[in-house]
């Protein structure tokens, strides 16, 4: 045999190899930015980008979701937990930059990432065993999709919680829909348009979290879920109120929009983003005069969008919710000021995102009315 064929031979084995411990390195990459661990009774999720804030990507969805399948049908998992790792987020949102950035080039996971993902969602809002996310940090977007949805949510005085997509040229979509137009009053549509930030014991004060626990009580915690054996969803709930009785953190306290309750449910029960805005400006108050400023920044397309993203969603189930912000999505992707806002905030960081259009007056009905089309066969199938 010639040294030529010799050597061929050698470099097809070592490019083989090569591929093989790539292969594992991709799937070890995968499995560890999303830990799986059976502690005691309990199914235990943890997200582990500590350094990207937990972002959801593609493939921690796709290792998320058969797991969950996996534990809901085995006899010896009663309990399922899941938290982020590092102490600073539950999880900072989904992964859109690189969303942008396959839609920019035309690649599946424009597609993909949300069609998945929402199948994730509606798997957590339709789970069968006790569910408990411990968002013990920051809490947006995608990590808001992961938690809600589940029966037990326990924030902690390091939970900061918000929606800010409509600055991004987005909505607040994994089933925003659905969620927020059930908070008290208008606040969910208030939430929605201006991406208002709240912490600690605010989120359990609003329903977002179903219970407030001292973030180093949190520890102790899972070990007590863990230790449950066959739990009901009243063994749980009794469970987290005797560890919320414990925690009077912040208890004294008033709620941050207390003094603005009564303006945030006059002004934002208007049925248009302009009407909205012209009752902030008949208000006249700081608070008002605060959040036009704010409004402002935002995209308009996204604006008129989530309103009525908001409203139509009110008397829909979270099925119904997520197929049509599954509609919305692809339209954002079709769109511009998607790509414009990402570029704006998360790439470049200049915060001066160019809309287009860039007045609400520009925006029509029928180019709304558009996004909320069907997509016939490419719609999301729950």
């Amino acid at each position: 045999m010639s040294l030529k064929i010799l050597t061929s031979a050698h470099r097809l084995r070592a490019f083989c190899r090569l591929q093989r411990i790539q292969g594992h390195m991709m799937s070890s990459k995968a499995e560890s930015e999303v830990l799986f661990e059976k502690v005691g009774n309990a199914g235990v999720i943890t997200l582990n980008r500590p350094k990207a804030l937990n972002a959801l990507n593609l493939t921690m969805i796709r290792h998320i979701f058969p797991q969950l399948k996996k534990w809901d049908n085995d006899s010896e998992t009663d309990v399922v937990i899941i938290k982020g790792a590092g102490g600073k987020a539950f999880c900072a949102g989904g992964d859109i930059r690189a969303v942008t950035e396959a839609g920019k080039a035309g690649d599946s996971l424009a597609q993909d990432f949300f069609r998945e993902e929402y199948i994730l969602n509606n798997a957590i809002g339709t789970y069968k065993k006790p569910y408990v996310a411990l968002i013990d940090g920051i809490t947006m977007g995608g990590g808001v999709g992961l938690s809600v949805h589940g029966r037990f949510r326990v924030a902690t005085e390091k939970t900061l919680f918000a929606m800010p997509e409509t600055g991004i040229g987005l909505f607040p979509d994994v089933g925003g829909g659905y969620f927020l137009p059930r908070l008290q009053g208008k606040l969910g549509l208030f939430l929605a348009l201006t991406g208002f930030r709240l912490k600690g014991r605010d989120v359990q004060r609003v329903g977002v979290a179903t219970h407030f626990v001292e973030s180093e009580k949190i520890v102790s915690l899972e070990k007590d879920l863990a230790d449950l054996k066959s739990p009901s969803v009243s063994d749980v709930t009794q469970l987290l109120d005797s560890y919320q009785k414990q925690s009077a953190l912040d208890a004294e306290k008033p709620f941050t929009l207390q003094q603005h309750t009564e303006a945030i449910n006059r002004i934002f029960s208007a049925a248009s983003v302009e009407q909205i805005l012209e009752n902030l400006q008949k208000d006249g108050s700081a608070f008002a005069q605060k959040q036009i400023e704010i409004l402002a920044k935002m995209s308009p397309t996204s604006l008129k969008l989530t309103c009525r993203q908001i409203q139509e969603g009110a008397n829909m189930s979270l099925q119904e919710v997520l197929v049509m912000e599954y509609r919305l999505t692809q339209a954002c992707m079709r769109g511009h000021d998607f790509y414009e806002g990402v570029r704006a905030v998360l790439i470049d960081r200049d915060q001066s995102p160019k809309w287009k259009p860039s007045t609400l007056s520009e925006v029509t009905e029928q180019a709304i009315e558009d996004c909320f089309s069907s997509l016939g066969e490419r719609d999301l199938k729950l």
